[in-house]
């Protein structure tokens, strides 16, 4: 073969892969995904264009961690990479992780807040590039962020508080644990608490103060109280599960027993309920609230229609349901997570309630 025909022969190759190759690109580029298995509960629905999604969160409490478990579950199942970051309760170390996020490119950013009324600038900045920005569990107070999946914390804070004075007959002392000062459930649950201790005027509040949703910090605090105040506190009405365990820790040390309650449903606080340490929680299922989150943040960047708020609506966990609770946080977990997707894309429907998980009582619609 001579050059000129082996020339010929090189052009002709590049020019058929140069046609396959914008062949491939008008047509979409990649191939969509057809090899989900039928009838898998975790398979992922509508758009399945790959999505990386910047996660910033406050720290990694018990609860955030088990919401971990579901953005990761969710992000497996439906095409997403996920960016993680704790801003370890710093509102400056989360604007800078915000602010990485947006100079990355992320299609979207899922952020649970340190302290609402911050990051003015990373949400403009985020708006202004066109990159979604998903308030997730606790609220920046922000009209520009571009959905919000929050939890009804004024609720939540009266549903525990009614279930203490119901054990203490709407008289005595309690001290208040509350979560990081200037936060949306701090402020939120110690509104609910406020509304139904108004309505017990012979209940006194001997004291509030934050433990910062730490179970560490929460024995000290509780230590303290014992000592100002001894056999005069008669309920611990604590905002979080973790820092109502600090709380029951500190009063075993002292040899006293009084009753305690929570939010959160985290698995400790469960089992909790379940010996009777604990009068009670809330169950706000970080796994089903923080992949919630992600769900909207997904179909917001996929330009899929979704609404833009959601209120999730904790059910009371007492003895007569917790062991259902138990069986999706703890004993039960690998099938909850395998089915988390499924559950999602149920609850996420126009009206639906995104907390529901069949527990009883628990309404499949938002109200």
């Amino acid at each position: 073969m001579s050059w000129i025909q082996r020339r010929a022969t090189i052009f002709g190759v590049l020019a058929l892969a140069g046609t396959l190759l914008l062949s491939a690109c008008s047509s979409g580029g990649t191939p969509a995904d057809t090899s989900s298995p039928s009838g898998s509960s975790s398979a992922a629905t509508g758009s399945d264009k790959a999505l990386t999604i910047g996660v910033t969160v406050y720290n990694m409490s018990s609860f955030i961690s088990a919401g971990k478990d579901g953005i990761d579950q969710y992000a497996k199942d439906n095409n997403i990479t996920i960016q993680w970051n704790s801003a370890n309760n710093d509102v400056t170390t989360q604007a800078n992780q915000v602010d990485q996020y947006i100079g990355a490119g992320v299609d979207a950013i899922l952020i649970v807040p340190v302290q609402q009324g911050t990051l003015q600038p990373q949400v403009d900045s985020a708006k202004a590039k066109g990159i979604p920005l998903i308030e997730v569990n606790t609220s920046l107070r922000n009209d520009s962020v571009s959905a919000s999946v929050l939890p009804d914390d004024v609720k939540a804070g009266e549903q525990e508080a009614q279930m203490m004075m119901d054990k203490i007959g709407c008289t005595g002392n309690v001290v208040e644990l509350e979560g990081p000062l200037g936060s949306s459930p701090q402020i939120d649950r110690g509104q609910g608490i406020s509304n139904v201790l108004a309505k017990c005027p012979n209940v006194k509040l001997l004291a509030s103060d934050t433990a910062n949703w730490s179970r560490d910090d929460a024995v000290n605090l509780m230590k303290n109280w014992i000592s100002a105040f001894g056999d005069q506190i008669d309920g611990v009405i604590s905002q979080n599960d973790d820092m109502g365990l600090g709380a029951l820790q500190a009063l075993r040390e002292a040899n006293m027993s009084i009753p305690v309650v929570g939010i959160d449903g985290i698995e400790d606080g469960l089992n909790a309920v379940k010996s009777g340490d604990f009068i009670g929680t809330n169950l706000q299922n970080g796994t089903v609230e923080l992949a919630a989150g992600l769900a909207v943040a997904a179909k917001i960047a996929r330009g899929e229609p979704t609404d833009t708020t959601y209120t999730y609506l904790m059910p009371e966990i007492t003895s007569d349901n917790v062991d259902l609770a138990i069986q999706h946080v703890v004993t039960d977990r690998a099938q909850f997570l395998a089915g988390l997707t499924t559950l999602l894309n149920q609850n996420l429907v126009a009206g639906g309630n995104i907390a529901y998980e069949g527990l009883p009582g628990q309404p499949k619609t938002a109200s």
